[in-house]
């Protein structure tokens, strides 16, 4: 189902799935699997060309590597800019920690101070996927087994998707957005109460 959210279509999915990411559990298996880069904006691929010196420190040789060949983006089969990958695989610019957990170079450089780029906004909102439309932007959530620890994980702390990603969607749409998810969560939550009557 769909709701109308300010000028946002919105799948009921996103109050009605749990998820809280397991990283111990899935090694952030988001990074390195699936059919191509991380969605960007051309003002990310902006501000990843312009950070790039900051953020290579953190990142693989192999993934320095891919970037000086290809640059940080290419356009991929929907004709979007998306994060370039190693080998077709992962993206650019994770890196392994010690317990082989996939990481990301640019969050670390943002932790460490040296960019006030976060990572891109299609990664902080996963697995709420965008797409904008002529006349709307749709927000919808992204079932991928991978993630199925992920769901498990939230189910039992009952951590709904989009209270999972309450920064990322303030960060993406601002406060009053995520107060109207919360009013529309609530109404969705009596519905049910008064339809189980």
């Amino acid at each position: 189902m769909l709701v109308e959210v300010n000028d946002k279509i919105v799948s009921t999915q996103v109050f009605e799935k749990k998820f809280v990411c397991d990283l111990n559990a899935c090694k952030g298996a988001c990074c390195i699997e699936g059919d191509s880069g991380a969605p960007l904006s051309f003002e990310e691929v902006s501000i990843l060309e312009d950070d790039l010196d900051q953020i290579k420190p953190y990142m693989r040789s192999e993934g320095v590597e891919a970037i000086e060949n290809q640059g940080v983006f290419y356009i991929d089969q929907d004709n979007e800019p998306v994060t370039t990958l190693v080998n077709e695989a992962e993206c650019a610019f994770v890196y392994f920690d010690e317990q082989g957990i996939t990481k990301c170079a640019i969050e670390q450089a943002n932790k460490d101070g040296k960019t006030n780029f976060k990572k891109p906004v299609s990664c902080h909102l996963y697995p709420i996927r965008i797409k904008k439309f002529n006349d709307f932007t749709a927000l919808s959530y992204s079932e991928w087994d991978i993630c199925s620890p992920a769901c498990a994980c939230g189910d039992k702390l009952d951590v709904p998707v989009y209270r999972f990603l309450k920064e990322p969607l303030i960060r993406a749409y601002g406060e009053d957005f995520f107060s109207e998810l919360e009013t529309v969560d609530r109404e969705i939550k009596l519905q049910k109460e008064q339809d189980d009557l």
